[in-house]
Parts: structure tokens; C-alpha cells; sequence
């Protein structure tokens, strides 16, 4: 997580944590707080997804597929990063070089609220999307589609980044994601047991349990 001695963001108009006393409160209690960051967090890596699979009914250049979809996925990053995470699930990862020429990465959460929707949607996206682009790249591997294979990797890495950066932030930079996991499932059982024992006889098992972190 940041620490006080991290600088601040030179694009950082509204300092992180502070969204949203800036939110519209005319939107207060709608299905989606941020619609068109929503839309577009989907839009550009599923434009890519698409553009991969069906570019060759419109056009035979391998060049000008490439293009589009490096382009989509480079605007996807981007957004993914800078603008999605922070609004949609207050997260935000990024790095900075010190006085001394160091590089360090920041893993930022804060304490807000969020829409539950749009948290949901946030991590499908953000999962989903690179499991696509995995079984491009074994497509193209057992294919011999070498050309479509450097492609496939670029989109691999730009989304395997925002991934591991979010996981990172959401179970805190300096926690193993083994040891994060293991501690939910033990934290997960406790309250189970404890509402077993604690269960008036012959009330039934409650129904809304669910996990407290990724959704």
C-alpha cells in the first residue's frame, strides 16, 4: 500500500479516495454510478477480442488487424488502469522512480463506497478477458500461427499487468496471494462454525453468504 513518503500523481486533479465527494448525488441509488466507465472498461478489450477473431471477413492484411487491435488494447490498458479501477472498486496501482534512481510500485486501495454492480462487473472483465487470450495464444501455438502469436502475447501482457496489479492492490502489496488466499478460506470457515454453533435448533442455514473480496 502507499506509504507517506510516495508522491503524488502530476494528473492526480482529484486526489485518490476523494471521488466521491465529487459524485453526483442525483445518482445516488441508481443500478450504476459510473455507466460510461463501465461500458468503456468492456468496450475497448472486448473491441480487441472481436477485432482478433473476425478481422479476417473483413480484410486479408495482417498489418492492418494488427494495428486496430494493438490500438484497442493500448486504450484499454490505459483506461483500465487510470480510470476504471480508481472509479469502479477504488484501486489504483502505478510506479515511481526516487531521487536515488530507484523504481518502486504502489499499490493503492481506499475506503469508499462501491456499487456492487459495478464492482462485479469490473473483475469479470478484468478476469475473463485474459482467459479469452489464453486460449487464443494455444490456438495460434498449435496452429503454427506464429505472426498471430506475437499479438496474442502483447494482449497477454497488457492484461496480465492490470490484473496482477488490481489482485495486488485488493490483497495488499505485501501479502503473498497463497497466504491471502488461505487466510480467506480459513477467515470463511470460522464463520461458518461459529454460525453453526451459535444457529438456533432447527433454523435453517442462512443463504447469503458470500466472499468478501473479488466478486
Amino acid at each position: 500500500m502507499a506509504s507517506a513518503t510516495v508522491p503524488l500523481l502530476d494528473d492526480d486533479t482529484i486526489p485518490f479516495g476523494e471521488e466521491d465527494e465529487m459524485r453526483d448525488p442525483s445518482r445516488a441509488g441508481q443500478k450504476y454510478t459510473h455507466p460510461y466507465v463501465t461500458f468503456f472498461h468492456l468496450f475497448f478489450r472486448g473491441a480487441a477480442i472481436l477485432i482478433y477473431m473476425f478481422c479476417g471477413w473483413f480484410s486479408d492484411s495482417f498489418i492492418t488487424s494488427f494495428v486496430f487491435v494493438v490500438l484497442f488494447l493500448s486504450a484499454d490498458f490505459w483506461t483500465v488502469k487510470n480510470i476504471s479501477g480508481r472509479l469502479l472498486v477504488g484501486l489504483r496501482w502505478w510506479n515511481y522512480v526516487d531521487d536515488d534512481g530507484v523504481s518502486h510500485w504502489v499499490f493503492e486501495s481506499k475506503n469508499s463506497r462501491v456499487n456492487k454492480n459495478e464492482q462485479r462487473i469490473f473483475w469479470l472483465g478484468l478476469i475473463l478477458c485474459p482467459v479469452f487470450w489464453g486460449l487464443f495464444f494455444l490456438f495460434a501455438l498449435f496452429g503454427l500461427k506464429f505472426k498471430w502469436l506475437l499479438l496474442v502475447m502483447i494482449a497477454i501482457a497488457l492484461n496480465a499487468a492490470n490484473l496482477y496489479g488490481y489482485v495486488k492492490c485488493n490483497y495488499g502489496a505485501n501479502k503473498d496471494l497463497n497466504s491471502a488466499a488461505t487466510d480467506f478460506v480459513k477467515t470463511q470457515f470460522f464463520k461458518n462454525a461459529v454460525d453453526i454453533m451459535t444457529r438456533p435448533s432447527g433454523a435453517p442455514p442462512p443463504t447469503n453468504v458470500r466472499p468478501t473480496g473479488v466478486v
